[in-house]
């Protein structure tokens, strides 16, 4: 997205695009009915350790390895065949995410650059870095045209500069831009969709919208489909309001059917049989 123009908040002005109110209030009753779950009073942290789980489940699947919620949280040994290293990223990200909370405000950029060193889990030189000009992208499944290394280098300092600025935009909408942009730039040789899908929960999190981190939306992309995702991708690319508010949008449904996994998760608690 554009950071230039006479607004000084341009994530807020996208909070006034048309259906994205709607979206926010709707995101919002989703993450307080789990916040107001008896469950969670007492359990939290269970509900935090199973939505990562779940939540790393389904970012490895849209990555590429779709599988079994069991088989993640059976496996110990990730370092087999590209699936396994890509759930395996997924769990780590996920772990990482939230220990990163207290830099990303401070240096967003610092902290996209520890997320590929944590998921690519490799020493190549092309680790922890933007992609140089005419280094290669591994990332299959987004089929967009890749942008140069000097406007991903360009946006990403824009990014940076509104996050640090902060906004009194939604923090829908401020995840939407965060993820929505990675996808879009794929600044990594690798591993990008686990990152920006990290991201996002990062903002989620630290924005005090989900603090406990019990609504992850990455179940709610993996559910939504990888076809789904790339067509509103498609319009947040566009950069028009329309397509803006309909990535926002999809954003949103994300993130309530990942409250409505978590809603499900307290209740099989609350009957014992979870």
């Amino acid at each position: 997205m554009s950071t230039t123009g006479a607004n000084a908040d341009p994530l807020a002005a996208l909070g006034s695009l048309p259906g994205v109110a709607e979206s926010v209030e709707s995101v919002r009753k989703s993450v307080d009915r789990v916040y107001g779950h008896r469950v969670m009073r007492r359990r939290s942290n269970e509900i935090t350790s199973e939505a990562a789980l779940r939540g790393a489940r389904g970012s490895g699947a849209l990555s590429g390895a779709d599988w079994a919620l069991e088989e993640v949280r059976r496996r110990s040994d990730f370092s087999g065949d590209e699936e396994a290293r890509v759930i395996g990223a997924a769990l780590r990200l996920t772990a990482e995410a939230g220990q990163l909370l207290s830099v990303w405000r401070q240096s967003p950029l610092r902290v996209l650059a520890r997320l590929h060193l944590v998921a690519a889990a490799t020493s190549g030189d092309e680790v922890g870095r933007p992609r140089q000009e005419g280094e290669p992208v591994d990332e299959p499944l987004i089929e967009l045209p890749l942008p140069s290394a000097a406007e991903v280098s360009g946006r990403l300092e824009g990014l940076a500069e509104l996050i640090i600025a902060g906004s009194s935009a939604p923090a829908l909408v401020t995840a939407a831009v965060v993820h929505g942009e990675l996808l879009a730039l794929r600044p990594f040789a690798s591993r990008n969709g686990l990152i920006a899908r990290a991201a996002e929960r990062i903002v989620l999190v630290g924005s005090g919208l989900d603090p406990k981190s019990v609504c992850p939306a990455e179940v709610g992309h993996a559910e939504l489909g990888r076809a789904s995702c790339l067509a509103a991708l498609d319009g947040y690319v566009s950069g028009t309001p329309e397509g803006m508010a309909a990535w926002i949008g999809h954003c949103g449904r994300a993130i309530e059917l990942g409250a409505r996994e978590s809603t499900a998760v307290c209740e099989a608690l609350q009957r014992g049989a979870a």
